[in-house]
């Protein structure tokens, strides 16, 4: 729940699916010259499921060879003003786009997919079943 808290505009994470050249406020970035030059993705946090982010990666790149899909041109300025596609910044938007989603289903499987949706969307009832201390200290203010 508490990774998503992280994709505002201003934190220096990304909260779009754009690309550019050396820029933080981008999902990807192309950063380095030469034999250093690399692709870095800023989406998943540290919390993330190495193998999954890894193979979701090696799986849209794939995608994206094979369909010969065009990335667009780089974005220039601050994606957080951008036009660009963004990507869900809360755990009840990330599952309504993974059961959508029939790339993932592709990639990995129906199993798999379905199994991280009942997580998710196990962990979002637990959640919303919670009244936290700053509810109570709220709703305590207003009443």
């Amino acid at each position: 729940m508490n990774s998503y808290k992280r994709y505002v505009p201003g934190s220096w994470a990304p909260t779009t699916l754009a690309w550019a050249h050396d820029n933080r406020t981008c999902g990807f970035r192309v950063v380095g010259h030469g034999g250093a030059r690399r692709i870095e993705t800023r989406i998943p946090g540290g919390d993330v499921n190495p193998y999954l982010a890894a193979a979701a990666l090696i799986a849209a790149g794939l995608r994206g060879v094979e369909e010969g899909l065009d990335p667009g041109p780089p974005l220039v300025g601050s994606a957080y003003e951008a036009e660009a596609d963004r990507f869900p910044s809360s755990l009840y938007e990330a599952v309504g786009e993974l059961d959508g989603s029939s790339m993932a289903r592709e990639a990995f499987g129906d199993e798999v997919v379905d199994h991280y949706l009942n997580y998710g969307r196990t962990e979002q009832r637990l959640f919303d079943e919670v009244v936290t201390c700053n509810e109570r200290e709220r709703l305590y203010e207003r009443g």
